[in-house]
């Protein structure tokens, strides 16, 4: 994977969606430390680490979510008011 720092990044942008359509990952790092920050991956490679694993049950179980399904974040964490 090539890293970048947010200058070169600017700099080289058609360098980068360049790499990008050819399927490969692109690094920016930020600051003088040059941290990383982030990573620009191809949509497709994107679309396959998205997927939702279920751990200890792959291949077991599964699950479907419907359309129009709503939860709230207190609800998913099973918080309740104690005041």
């Amino acid at each position: 994977m090539k890293v970048l720092t947010v200058g070169e990044f600017k700099s080289k942008f058609s360098e980068v969606i360049n790499q990008l359509l050819i399927g490969k990952e692109v690094g920016v790092t930020y600051g003088k430390s040059k941290k990383p920050i982030g990573v620009f991956v191809p949509y497709k490679s994107y679309k396959k680490k998205n997927k939702i694993k279920l751990g200890l049950l792959k291949g077991k179980a599964s699950f479907k979510i419907k359309k129009g399904f709503k939860m709230t974040i207190d609800e998913f964490l099973n918080l309740k008011d104690t005041t």
